[in-house]
């Protein structure tokens, strides 16, 4: 009798151990979330992963947030390790070298099966996620290279309206730097390509067709940068331009004296908050001569080697649907592509430049340039820019300037 009851206790100990172990098991389900640089959001993201989990109770997510400066390095080395985030909100064209490498899930067969998250989304901005044909990415948030002018000095330099063409352009710069000391009349951004509307709107193209080739070696590109080079030595361009990044070139436009800046929405978001003289009756924003823009969006997709793809599309949808996407909005008041959020937001707007920013944003979307999708992208960033960065602040002839980045990017292209 006793060595029965004994045994029984021991098979029903067995038992109890199996059924913990498979729950231990089913707990043990996780995703990884990596975003970009956005730890204020915190709060927000704890709210993706409830949602989530009430919707998958065996699942865990873990989320990371990187530094646009430490993002590539850190997915980088999570993939060769083995151990890549199953998902990842990536700024740029970083995911097009990902989706040549196979590293990132296609999302077509997902869409197919759910056409209304296809149809939330501006069709001309889920192109900028596209490669070889397939769609890796969906929208997150989005905004677009506009020009934004001080009426101040607008009106002191009897200009009348922002520039309609390059020569303008180069015109107005010097008539407000001629308004007084230390004043300059342009200033632009100049990572990830967002300075490229001053090379389109004078039809140059940085690569051919089939993207094997440099194509901005012309008489047009030399015409270009010996100008702007010119128009910055003699200060009617602020240095700035070419040195700076994001902090340096909004705090010289917010100080006052700088005539146009050339920048995203956000950029003029951010001058809003730190001058107080910047507001609907001191600025103006307009497109850029031809409706050339260039996007600075964001993305989510799935690293290919998730175990778990499905559950890492749902949460991609939970994400990125209306209520995410609205609170995101209002946030940040930041265009999402979700076409029935992004109405909303604009409709709310009682800032009209806010609004202005945002309907131009949307506007030409076809027109989106510097956002060539290809894998080398960085690379050809490297390997153009410190030649063309050295002829435009005047320590470089602009013609011989131009050959070395021409050979430069070619030899990128060769070994791609």
């Amino acid at each position: 009798m006793l060595r029965r009851h004994l045994m029984a206790t021991v098979a029903g100990a067995l038992l109890l151990a199996g059924l913990s172990g498979q729950a231990a098991l089913a707990q043990e389900k996780k995703l990884t979330l990596l975003t970009w640089n956005l730890p204020i959001y915190e709060e927000k993201f704890r709210g993706w992963i409830a949602d989530f989990e009430e919707m998958h109770p065996d699942f865990t997510v873990e989320w990371l947030d990187k530094k646009g400066t430490e993002f590539g390095a850190f997915y980088q080395t999570q993939l060769v390790a083995g151990t890549a985030p199953d998902i990842i909100d990536v700024q740029g064209m970083l995911w097009a070298e990902y989706a040549a490498n196979d590293g990132l899930v296609p999302l077509d067969p997902y869409l197919e099966a759910n056409p209304e998250v296809r149809d939330r989304y501006n069709a001309e901005g889920m192109k900028l996620w596209q490669y070889d044909g397939k769609q890796y990415m969906l929208p997150y948030y989005f905004s677009k290279t506009l020009m934004v002018y001080n009426k101040k000095l607008f009106a002191e330099a009897n200009i009348d309206a922002p520039p309609s063409s390059f020569d303008e352009l180069l015109d107005a710069a010097y008539k407000i730097k001629d308004t007084g000391e230390g004043r300059t009349g342009f200033i632009t951004l100049n990572f990830d390509w967002l300075y490229w509307p001053l090379m389109a709107m004078n039809g140059i193209e940085l690569l051919n067709e089939d993207m094997t080739e440099a194509a901005f070696n012309t008489p047009e590109m030399v015409d270009v940068v010996t100008r702007l080079a010119k128009a910055t030595t003699d200060g009617a361009i602020n240095p700035i331009s070419w040195t700076g990044r994001w902090v340096e070139p909004n705090n010289a436009f917010a100080a006052g004296d700088i005539g146009m800046y050339q920048g995203h929405g956000a950029a003029l978001f951010w001058i809003m908050g730190q001058a107080d003289w910047a507001n609907a009756d001191t600025l103006g924003v307009v497109e850029w001569p031809g409706g050339w823009g260039v996007p600075n969006a964001h993305g989510l997709g799935i690293s290919a080697s998730t175990e778990h793809p499905d559950e890492a599309f749902d949460f991609i949808q939970i994400a990125l649907n209306d209520k995410w996407q609205t609170i995101m909005a209002d946030n940040f008041t930041i265009l999402t592509l979700n076409n029935s959020v992004d109405e909303a937001l604009i409709a709310g707007l009682d800032d009209p430049l806010k609004a202005a920013t945002l309907e131009l944003s949307l506007a030409n979307m076809d027109k989106q340039t510097g956002n060539w999708v290809t894998p080398l992208d960085a690379r050809i960033k490297d390997a153009f820019w410190p030649d063309i960065q050295a002829a435009l602040l005047g320590q470089r002839d602009p013609a011989e300037a131009i050959a070395d980045a021409e050979n430069k990017v070619n030899r990128v292209l060769r070994r791609g």
